[in-house]
Order: structure tokens, then sequence, then C-alpha cells
């Protein structure tokens, strides 16, 4: 009897020693997608804001913007010639999280994450990896995409077709 309560025991502290490593370890990613999203948001309202430094402080100094148009492929120095400009103007864009997942590498030091934005063209698709870099997130891929509903996708590929054609060329010599 006492051998079988001492294994009892023993299972107990060791499923529960578990259970609290796996509580522990989901609640680490737990409070870096907390973390993650904090970041997009402020990363989001900066952009709103029309500031500038705070929005560029937010992507890696090694990072990638794509933009909704084909040609639209900047590393950080380009998109920041690119965008100073509509930021002096202060006609930026303004875009608001509807719904937002975020997913992790093994290490936890680099997650990719998807999200449906509100946006002045509605509903657009926000995409990225970020990398913790010194103890913050840090911005090392976005790719903003519009959402074209399946209903309506013949009327905009006729729309598009013949500025894309072109490009299509180009690319296909290239």
């Amino acid at each position: 009897m006492k051998k079988r309560f001492t294994v009892y025991v023993l299972l107990l502290f060791l499923f529960g020693g578990l259970a609290g490593l796996s509580a522990q370890s989901k609640n680490g990613f737990e409070k870096e997608k907390t973390e993650i999203s904090t970041m997009l948001d402020a990363f989001n309202m900066a952009a709103a804001k029309a500031d500038y430094n705070t929005y560029f402080n937010y992507f890696a100094d090694e990072s990638t913007f794509i933009g909704t148009d084909a040609s639209e492929i900047w590393d950080k120095k380009a998109f920041m010639i690119w965008a100073k400009p509509h930021f002096d103007k202060k006609r930026t864009w303004n875009f608001t999280a509807l719904k937002r997942n975020i997913y992790f590498s093994k290490d936890g030091k680099l997650a990719w994450f998807d999200e449906l934005l509100d946006t002045q063209m509605k509903i657009c698709r926000g995409s990225g990896v970020v990398e913790k870099i010194n103890g913050s997130w840090k911005v090392k891929q976005y790719v903003l995409s519009m959402t074209v509903p399946n209903e309506v996708v013949d009327k905009v590929v006729a729309e598009k077709t013949a500025l894309e054609d072109v490009l299509i060329r180009q690319l296909k010599t290239k």
C-alpha cells in the first residue's frame, strides 16, 4: 500500500510538473502574442498619425515592405525614401486590425502573422514576419494585399489586365 501511494504521489508530481511546464510554455507565447499584437497596432497607429520616425523604428534594419502594386517591393531604406513625402504631407494610411493570427518558431524568436485590416481600400490583408531583436519585436517583412471577393474577381481581372499584361511581358523577358 505504501509503495502504491508513493507511485501515485510520484505520478501526480510528474504529471503536475509537465502540465505546469506546458502551461508556462503556452503562457510564454501568449505573452509574446500580446507583445506582437500591441507592436503591430502601434505600428499602424504611427502610420495613421504620420509619425515617420516611430513608424520606421518598428522595421528591422534589414527588412522588406511589399505593397499592393506588383512593382512595390522595397528594402527599408527605399521604402523610407518613397514614404517620406507622404508622411511630410500627412497623407499616410490608416489601418485597423479586424482579425489577427500570430504563429511562432519553436524557439520563439521568430513569428509570422496574417491580419485582416480595415483600410481606405476596404478590407486588406497584412502579413509578415517579425523577429525579436535586442528584446523588441521588429518587422522583417511586411506584405500588404488587397482582398478581392470571389464574386467580383472577373471584373477586377478585366480592369487590371491591360496594365498587368505589360508587366508580365517585362518580367518574363528578364
